[in-house]
């Protein structure tokens, strides 16, 4: 029963524009370059101006004014600007404040931009070319989509959920099995399913609480945002449910990555400073 409601809502959610299929499908190309991007994108003035808008934000702190979608497209990346397409998306179908019943929106976004933020922090150190960095911020950003619907359609059981994982000490994702019998995760891998994500964005999704059970649990894209999670976290940025740190697996997903403790605490304070930045990205994506 809960499973087919969480399905008619996660099939009710709106799809990708045409624009947005086009941009998908040329940025997936291996020859792609920022003249055919040019072609799909000005024919869109919402996507236009939320390219132009992101260039010229502090996000980027250019210093001068770009005023050709053309010039924004070469600075930003094909891959920044297919995650600013992907975010927009993916965003807007979820809704505003009204889909967040016992959720937080405020506490819930500033925990994914932090997941987001981290991910790619965890990127530069791990040495991901950095052209690859924004898809693990993006990642980050998104993991807990599955969260939305749940608290959506059964506020009152997700409230209880979250009591529990408060009072108990034990994970939401638990915590969700437990009273609803479904988790955030299985649920955010419909999501990816609906929108026919990429493997890596959807293995993120489904387990970054179980990522034994992926079958790619090597995969730097889920460690690398199972770890900024835990991190996320620990350092009670934001909050989407989760208040009990899990330290045994935060030094298992570290030796994976072979990145040491000292080099993450070093990176705190740039941590804070990027998530304040990365609000802008979240802010231009989610403008009408």
């Amino acid at each position: 029963m809960i499973d087919q409601q969480i399905r008619n809502f996660i099939s009710h959610m709106p799809g990708f524009s045409t624009t947005g299929i086009k941009v998908m499908e040329v940025c997936n190309r291996p020859a792609t370059s920022s003249h055919d991007l040019n072609r799909v994108i000005s024919l869109d003035p919402v996507l236009t101006g939320k390219v132009l808008k992101l260039v010229n934000s502090a996000y980027y702190s250019l210093g001068k004014e770009v005023t050709s979608l053309t010039h924004a497209l070469i600075l930003l990346g094909i891959n920044t600007v297919k995650n600013l397409a992907l975010s927009t998306a993916i965003l807007e179908s979820i809704g505003g404040r009204d889909s967040f019943r016992c959720l937080s929106m405020d506490d819930f976004w500033v925990h994914s931009l932090g997941v987001g933020v981290i991910s790619r922090s965890f990127a530069r150190l791990t040495g991901i070319p950095a052209m690859e960095e924004e898809g693990y911020f993006v990642a980050g950003l998104l993991h807990d989509l599955g969260k939305i619907p749940l608290n959506y359609c059964y506020p009152e059981m997700y409230n209880s959920a979250l009591e529990a994982a408060n009072l108990e000490q034990t994970t939401l994702y638990e915590a969700e099995k437990t009273y609803l019998g479904l988790d955030h995760c299985t649920v955010g891998g419909w999501i990816a399913e609906k929108w026919r994500l990429h493997r890596d964005f959807s293995d993120v999704f489904h387990f970054h609480h179980d990522q034994e059970s992926s079958g790619r649990e090597k995969c730097h894209f889920l460690v690398i945002a199972s770890l900024a999670n835990l991190y996320a976290n620990y350092w009670k940025i934001g909050s989407a449910g989760d208040t009990t740190p899990n330290h045994p697996l935060m030094e298992h997903l570290q030796k994976r990555l072979n990145i040491e403790s000292a080099q993450i605490a070093a990176n705190h304070d740039n941590v804070l400073e990027d998530i304040d930045k990365a609000r802008i990205f979240l802010k231009v994506a989610t403008e009408g």
